[in-house]
């Protein structure tokens, strides 16, 4: 759009704006039932996509671009006439009414999750309710790097869902600031309003699409729950409302236009792969689709899709719709952790949807109306205060509880792990077991999800690029060692924050998740990976301290090859020993096909039903061994026959569960670990200890 076709749009005003019949600004209409079908359209496809086919439907999308549309039909007529805009009047009534609805769903999804789903699980949607309350949900999810289109949604989180809401209720935020923002600059550059949030709105759609597609081409996974990568969505819709006055078609075309929308909004996750490509330009389909419906607005014609949209059960559904999408994901994930399935058949699925439908009419009747239609409540901001006050309390009141309980009971276990849970002591010639009869597994199932090294220094954490870099903030220590590699690597400085706590060390960690140390891209490495290994090669070799530690071997099941030296890693330890600074290298641990804390739970009466055989892990001789001798300031260390005996890798092994999910060893396994890893530690380095 020219700047020329802006001004015009911008002087004809309201003379060319009451010649548009769908507008509800411009007919007097305040209801738009064609909108609110289009809205219960969208949701029965997010659920039925959901609970059917387990795919991703682009109704979600739709949501996003109505929701902005809304707002800014608002906003933009209160700035032209004159109007205050009221922000905390609106944040306020807004909240007050959206949180009553989370409130109850998170309550419900607490119950269930006590009720119905492993201990295992309770850790993640602790933290999950919290960002689902307070809004950042979407990117509590991201960091976790979720599989939000996994077929398998046994394994989903029940609050996974909120990272759409939780992107509208951070734009609720923003989008008001930005046309407060644009009242100020036409007050004082006496600029048309309307002209001036097209340039904003266009500027922000332009960037966050470009955003979006650049983002979901490189890292897909984090960009579908990034604000940014969704940014543009929203702005379509403002877009939408603030043009809308100034579009003319005839009634055939708006006719055609609706079905046009209709037809291709239900189309969009039938012919499109949209779990694996969203929110880049895929998204434009349903949006445009949804944009369509609403051009296409109220035709008055029997022909027409409004007519359809217009039909009651669906502006009743669509009355409800918000609801719906609030109970439909966990009461669908609950069914099938409770079940055992990985999918809800025709049957299941039919009766999923209908009690979803039921519970969104009940909440919405009960809960919802009867707090948005309350006058005593609307007459004081503070009674509106008071019930956000409270639904959020009535949330964090019990989650903090229970939060506490679960500590409270790992931290009592913890005491007597000593003589309860040995882990890797028992393996060790001499071993006398003193541990009383059924003593529980460490770490709890409820801890087992959190059991990474504790850092007494500051971490770093890049969630998209899954890079932490920790330090236990010892500076001028006595010996300076930096640990570099993969996660695997990560998982290494639980015993050396113990050793260096005791002799003074500076350590610092400088790790990524899947990247090993190498460049070899054929060897299954990523580019960003290479990347972050040139640019750690590049820190160590400036810092030059004593040691560094790192992983050798690579085990992988996925591959179907039992452990690998990727070629290249000789060349990045070669660099470290030609400058000066000496390598201890440890043999990678196992890997398994299953969650190990997930595998417990469903074995608890068996957990040998969750070892894995060792001869698919490991060569019988490290594959080290061939380049050792060209090494001679690099030391390699074996630890795995503490987690292997001659045929088999255990899960759980002295009453310690080893790992925390399928191949990361737990903190809590690693620090049994401590004698034998600190003897060979010493042998390694030639270091005098304490």
């Amino acid at each position: 759009m020219t700047q020329g076709t802006i001004q015009k749009l911008g002087a004809k005003g309201r003379r060319a704006a009451s010649k548009r019949a769908p507008m509800s600004e411009t007919t007097g209409r305040k209801f738009l039932p064609e909108v609110q079908g289009l809205r219960a359209l969208a949701v029965l496809m997010v659920v039925a996509y959901h609970v059917w086919f387990g795919r991703i439907s682009g109704g979600v999308d739709i949501f996003l671009l109505v929701s902005a549309f809304l707002l800014t039909g608002q906003f933009t007529r209160k700035l032209e006439s004159g109007n205050a805009l009221e922000l905390l009047k609106y944040w306020v009534h807004l909240f007050k009414r959206l949180l009553p609805m989370i409130a109850v769903t998170l309550l419900a999804t607490l119950g269930a999750t006590y009720l119905f789903l492993p201990e295992s699980r309770w850790s993640s949607i602790f933290g999950q309710t919290w960002a689902s309350l307070f809004y950042y949900q979407n990117w509590f999810l991201a960091s976790e790097a979720v599989d939000y289109y996994a077929a398998d949604h046994s394994v989903a989180s029940p609050l996974q869902h909120f990272w759409s809401l939780s992107i509208q209720g951070q734009i609720f935020i923003l989008w008001p600031l930005i046309f407060a923002g644009a009242a100020i600059l036409a007050r004082v550059f006496r600029l048309r309003v309307r002209v001036l949030l097209l340039y904003m709105f266009g500027a922000v759609f332009a960037s966050s699409l470009i955003f979006s597609i650049i983002t979901t081409n490189t890292n897909q996974t984090f960009a579908y729950f990034d604000t940014r990568a969704r940014l543009w969505e929203f702005a379509l819709g403002s877009l939408l409302a603030l043009v809308l006055p100034y579009l003319q078609f005839s009634r055939g075309t708006r006719v055609v236009l609706g079905w046009l929308g209709v037809v291709a909004m239900l189309a969009c996750g039938l012919v499109l792969q949209v779990g694996q490509q969203f929110p880049g330009y895929m998204a434009l389909w349903p949006t445009l689709a949804a944009a369509c419906i609403i051009v296409a607005g109220f035709t008055d014609s029997k022909f027409g899709a409004d007519r359809f949209l217009s039909m009651k059960p669906l502006v009743k559904l669509g009355d409800s719709s918000y609801a719906l999408y609030l109970f439909h994901w966990p009461i669908l994930v609950v069914f099938l952790v409770a079940s055992g399935r990985d999918q809800a058949g025709p049957k299941a699925g039919l009766a999923i949807i209908v009690a979803s439908i039921l519970a969104a009419w009940a909440m919405t009747k009960w809960v919802d109306t009867p707090l948005r239609r309350n006058k005593w409540i609307e007459q004081k901001r503070r009674r509106a205060l008071t019930v956000i006050v409270v639904c959020v309390s009535i949330v964090a009141l019990p989650l903090t509880a229970w939060q506490v309980h679960v500590t409270n009971v790992n931290n009592s276990l913890l005491a007597g792990s000593s003589k309860n849970n040995p882990g890797a002591a028992s393996l060790w010639s001499g071993y006398v077991d003193q541990s009383e009869p059924g003593s529980p597994l460490l770490p709890t199932f409820t801890a087992v999800a959190g059991d990474w090294p504790t850092f007494s220094g500051s971490c770093e954490s890049d969630a998209e690029e899954l890079i932490n870099r920790c330090t236990n903030e010892v500076t001028n220590g006595s010996k300076s060692v930096f640990v570099i590699g993969s996660s695997h690597a990560h998982v290494l400085n639980t015993p050396i924050l113990a050793m260096a706590e005791k002799n003074n060390w500076s350590v610092t960690s400088i790790t990524k998740g899947y990247c090993p140390l190498g460049t070899d891209t054929t060897a299954g490495i990523s580019d960003s990976c290479v990347d972050f290994n040139k640019e750690t090669m590049a820190e160590v070799l400036a810092a030059k301290p004593d040691l560094v530690v790192t992983t050798s071997t690579r085990t992988d099941t996925a591959v179907g090859v039992a452990e690998r030296l990727d070629p290249t890693w000789v060349d990045e330890v070669s660099a470290l020993n030609a400058a000066g600074i000496k390598v201890v290298a440890l043999r990678d641990t196992p890997r398994f096909a299953q969650s190990v804390p997930a595998c417990l739970e469903q074995n608890p009466n068996d957990f040998t039903a969750c070892d894995a055989p060792r001869a698919e892990l490991y060569q019988p001789a490290s594959p080290t061994d061939a380049v050792a001798g060209s090494l001679p300031n690099t030391t390699f260390l074996d630890l795995t026959e503490n987690f292997c005996n001659s045929t088999m890798c255990p899960a759980v092994i002295g009453n310690v569960i080893v790992y925390k999910d399928d191949n990361h060893v737990t903190a809590t396994y690693m620090k049994t670990l401590d004698p034998v890893f600190d003897r060979d530690f010493r042998a390694a380095t030639g270091w005098s200890m304490n």
